[in-house]
C-alpha cells in the first residue's frame, strides 16, 4: 500500500515566489499541494473546504499577515500545521510566529532538502526550527532570564503609544505599515520613533529590537 502524500498550502504572496517554492516541493514525491493563496485569509478560506497537512505561511502578507492567520488555524484546524517561511530571522518574529502557533520556522534562504525535510518532520509531530534560529531563541532565552527583574520599559518614561509604536518596529514593519495599524500618519510615526529613540538612546533599529526584547515589550 501507498503512503498517503504529506498535502500542503503555500502561502506567499508574491506569485514568483510562490511559483518556485510550488516547483521545488514537486520535486518530491511524498508531497502534495493542495493550495496556493496570497494571504492569510485565502489559507483559511481553503481550509474550510479541503484539508491540508502543512501551511507554509509568509509572515508579511497583505489582507491578513501569518501572525493572524497562523492564530486561526491553530484555534479552528488544529490536525493543521504551520511552518512559517520568512525573509526576517530576527528574533522577535520568529517568537511571535510561535506564540501564534507555527510549529515550524525557516528563512526563505533555506534549501530545498532542508525545507522538504522540515516538513516531514513537523508532520510527524517535530517542532523544527532552522538551525542557527534555534540558537538565537536558546540565547535569547537565557538574555530574558538574566534581565527579568530589570524595570518596566516605562522606567524611560514611555508613552502608551510609544510602547506599541516600538513593539511594531521591533516587529519590523515599516512606519507606513505602522501608521496603516494605528489609524495615524507616517509623520506621527515619525515622531514618536524619533522620541523612543531619544528616551531609549538607541542608535538604530537593532537597539531599538534589542531594548524591546529585554523589557518583555515583545
Amino acid at each position: 500500500m501507498l503512503a498517503e502524500k504529506i498535502s500542503l498550502i503555500i502561502a506567499e504572496d508574491h506569485v514568483v515566489l510562490r511559483q518556485g517554492l510550488k516547483a521545488l516541493l514537486e520535486k518530491d514525491t511524498d508531497l502534495e499541494i493542495v493550495g496556493e493563496a496570497e494571504n492569510g485569509r485565502e489559507v483559511l478560506d481553503m481550509l474550510a473546504n479541503r484539508h491540508a497537512d502543512i501551511v507554509l505561511m509568509d509572515v508579511n502578507m497583505p489582507v491578513m499577515d501569518g501572525f493572524e492567520a497562523t492564530a486561526q488555524i491553530r484555534s479552528n484546524f488544529p490536525d493543521t500545521k504551520v511552518i512559517a517561511l520568512s525573509m526576517h530571522s530576527n528574533m522577535p518574529f520568529v517568537q511571535k510566529m510561535l506564540d501564534c502557533g507555527a510549529a515550524g520556522y525557516l528563512p526563505k534562504t533555506a534549501n530545498s532538502n532542508e525545507l522538504s525535510a522540515a516538513i516531514k518532520l513537523v508532520d510527524s509531530g517535530t517542532r523544527y526550527i532552522s538551525g542557527n534560529l534555534s540558537i538565537e531563541l536558546l540565547e535569547q532565552s537565557k538574555m530574558k532570564e538574566e534581565h527579568r527583574f530589570q524595570k518596566p520599559a516605562n522606567d524611560k518614561g514611555l508613552s502608551k503609544r510609544e510602547v506599541e509604536v516600538l513593539a511594531l518596529v521591533a516587529e519590523g514593519y515599516t512606519n507606513m505599515e505602522i501608521a496603516d495599524k494605528l489609524f495615524t500618519s507616517r509623520r506621527t510615526i515619525e515622531t514618536h520613533r524619533q522620541n523612543i529613540l531619544e528616551k531609549t538612546q538607541a542608535k538604530n533599529t537593532a537597539n531599538l529590537i534589542k531594548y524591546a526584547v529585554e523589557n518583555g515589550i515583545i
